[in-house]
C-alpha cells in the first residue's frame, strides 16, 4: 500500500512515501517548501522548546518557516487572564444597544474579536488569545447577545446590521483600521465584514469555518451529524413531532418564536445542548451545562435559528466564496479542527481552495471549540505571526 499526502501548492504535487528523500522518516509527512501555507498542527515532528513567563511552549518548525525568520519562534500559549480597562454601551439603532470592552494596551495594535453563534456573546477567556502588551483588544456582544440589549431580540438583526455595527464601533473608538479575529459564526461575520470593508482590515484569523451554505445547515441540523452523535441527536429530534421533521430548522423556528415563553425555553435548551454536546472532540461538561442556562440558551438558539432560516441574509449560497478576491491581499490564517462536527472541514477546505494565499492550519486532534488545546495554540500562533508582521511594517 502506498501512502500519500496531497498539499496545496502552485504545482499541486502529490507526494508519496516512496518518493521522499531517502533520509526522510517514512512515518512523517513531507512538507515541501511550496506548501508551507498548509500544515498539520500537532504532528510528531522535530520541535524546539522556548520559555515565556514560566510557560513551556512547543514551537513547530513550520512556525519558524512561516515567520520568515529562521531564528524567530512563535508563542503558542494562551496569555494570562486580564481585565478590561474600559467598557461601554453603544446605541447602534432605534432598537439595539451593543456592549463593548477594551483590554490590553490602549496604544497597541487594535484587534476586534467576533464571537460565534450568532447569539453566543463574548467571555473573559476570549482576551487570552492576544498579547496584551502589543494588542488593543476589543470585544463586543452582537445584537441581542451577551450584555447587549434587548436580549435575544430578532428585530433589525441581520448580517448587514452587524457589519454596520462593527463600523460604528470602529468609528466610535476612533480606530482607523484593525485586525479581525473570528471563529465559527465569527468566521462568517469576519469574512462578510472584510469583504465589505477590506481597506479597514490589517489581518484576519479565522477558525472553524462556517460559510452558512445550505449543505452546512443540513449537515448539522437535518440529521447528518446525527450519524456521529446519535445519543446527543435524539433529544434534539424528539422535541419535534414526526409530522414536522421534514425541516428541523423550520420546526424549531416556530417554537423559538412561540408566544408561550416556556415553549421558547424548552426549544432553546434542546437546540443549545445539541450544539454544546458536539462542539468538542472530547466531551466538555462545563460547555454542555450552558444548555441548562435559559438566559444564555434563549439568545443563542433564537438568534442562530433566525439567521439560519434566513440563509444568513446573503444574496446567494456561495456569496462569501464568490467575493474572496476582495480580501486576497489581506494576511490571513485559517485554523480548522480535523474532527469538527459543527462546522465540518469541507467548508475550511473550500475556503482554502478559493483563498490559497491564506495559511491553512489543520489541527488533527481537535473538534470545533476554540478552547481545545491544539486549536488555541494555533490561534495564539496566528496572532503572534500577525504581530510580527505589524512590527516589521510599523513606520
Amino acid at each position: 500500500m502506498r501512502l500519500g499526502f496531497k498539499f496545496a501548492s502552485k504545482s499541486n504535487t502529490f507526494f508519496t512515501h516512496s518518493s521522499l528523500p531517502p533520509a526522510f522518516p517514512p512515518s512523517l509527512p513531507y512538507f515541501p517548501s511550496l506548501s508551507k501555507n498548509f500544515t498539520f498542527s500537532g504532528k510528531k515532528k522535530l520541535s524546539l522548546w522556548v520559555q515565556r513567563v514560566g510557560y513551556k511552549t512547543e514551537t513547530q518548525l513550520s512556525d519558524k518557516m512561516e515567520s520568515g525568520n529562521p531564528t524567530e519562534q512563535l508563542i503558542r500559549n494562551l496569555y494570562p487572564p486580564i481585565e478590561p480597562y474600559s467598557t461601554g454601551f453603544l446605541k447602534v439603532s432605534d432598537v439595539h444597544t451593543i456592549h463593548w470592552e477594551q483590554s490590553g494596551n490602549p496604544d497597541g495594535h487594535p484587534v476586534v474579536f467576533l464571537h460565534g453563534g450568532p447569539g453566543g456573546g463574548t467571555s473573559p477567556s476570549n482576551r487570552r488569545f492576544f498579547d496584551p502588551e502589543f494588542y488593543r483588544i476589543i470585544l463586543f456582544d452582537q445584537r441581542g447577545a451577551g450584555k447587549s440589549t434587548p436580549h435575544a431580540c430578532l428585530e433589525n438583526n441581520t448580517t448587514w446590521d452587524l457589519i454596520d455595527d462593527i463600523e460604528k464601533l470602529r468609528e466610535h473608538l476612533k480606530i482607523p483600521e484593525w485586525q479581525v479575529f473570528g471563529g465559527s459564526w465569527g468566521s462568517t461575520l469576519a469574512l462578510a465584514y472584510s469583504e465589505s470593508h477590506p481597506d479597514k482590515v490589517t489581518g484576519l484569523v479565522l477558525r472553524g469555518i462556517f460559510l452558512l451554505r445550505k449543505k452546512e445547515i443540513d449537515w448539522f441540523y437535518e440529521g447528518g451529524a446525527a450519524a456521529i452523535y446519535p445519543d446527543a441527536w435524539e433529544p434534539f429530534r424528539d422535541l419535534i413531532p414526526e409530522k414536522e421533521r421534514e425541516s428541523f430548522v423550520t420546526a424549531y423556528h416556530r417554537r423559538l418564536n412561540s408566544e408561550d415563553l416556556e415553549i421558547q425555553y424548552a426549544a432553546a435548551r434542546a437546540w443549545t445542548k445539541w450544539e454544546m454536546m458536539t462542539a468538542h472532540l472530547l466531551p466538555n461538561d462545563e460547555n454542555i451545562k450552558r444548555g441548562d442556562d435559559d438566559y444564555f440558551s434563549l439568545a443563542f438558539a433564537r438568534i442562530e435559528n433566525h439567521y439560519f432560516v434566513n440563509k444568513g441574509f446573503f444574496p446567494s449560497d456561495s456569496f462569501l466564496l464568490d467575493n474572496v478576491d476582495k480580501i486576497r491581499h489581506i494576511n490571513t490564517t485559517i485554523v480548522q479542527g480535523r474532527y469538527d462536527v459543527c462546522c465540518p472541514m469541507m467548508s475550511a477546505w473550500d475556503l482554502h481552495k478559493a483563498f490559497p494565499e491564506a495559511d491553512f492550519k489543520v489541527v488533527p486532534n481537535a473538534g470545533h471549540s476554540a478552547n481545545e488545546p491544539g486549536i488555541a495554540a494555533e490561534l495564539v500562533a496566528a496572532n503572534e505571526k500577525l504581530k510580527s508582521l505589524a512590527k516589521k511594517n510599523k513606520p
